[in-house]
């Protein structure tokens, strides 16, 4: 697993540049992303992400262009921003729909996961209290128009 980030850069409207010329080889493991305000993280991040283009360069996934082939990627990637656009009007349950339809999950098999998902939550605790709460509020969440 390699992430080869080569020659990267992008500009906004206004000739604002946010990358300039980002040159980054990743491997396993776990990379901080430090920088302060206005550092082009968050731009990076959405690059990574295959959410915004570059303006030059491009991103390497195991030696194959994301631009060009992003599943393999998204597949694999994980990416939660601090202000990710929520739709409020979603409960959990149909959050948890939207989520695995943009990550390319058929519908049957993502309510077989969520229901998945449902059952070991009720199964976390051994007392029967517990879980009865735990699944009260899993059954509350999955129903309420506002989400959780």
């Amino acid at each position: 697993m390699r992430l080869l980030v080569e020659n990267l850069s992008k500009e906004y409207r206004g000739n604002v540049r946010a990358l300039s010329e980002v040159h980054l080889a990743l491997g396993p493991g776990v990379l901080g992303l430090l920088g302060p305000n206005g550092a082009g993280k968050s731009t990076l991040m959405r690059i990574l992400a295959t959410i915004t283009q570059p303006s030059s360069g491009r991103v390497l996934w195991n030696d194959s262009e994301i631009a060009r082939h992003p599943d393999p990627l998204r597949a694999v990637l994980g990416y939660l921003p601090q202000d990710f656009g929520v739709y409020p009007d979603l409960n959990a349950l149909e959050f948890l729909e939207y989520l695995a339809a943009v990550k390319g999950i058929p519908a049957r098999a993502a309510r077989n996961r969520i229901s998945g998902a449902y059952s070991g939550i009720t199964t976390v605790s051994s007392r029967g209290m517990a879980s009865s709460v735990v699944r009260s509020i899993f059954r509350c969440a999955m129903t309420s128009s506002g989400g959780v």
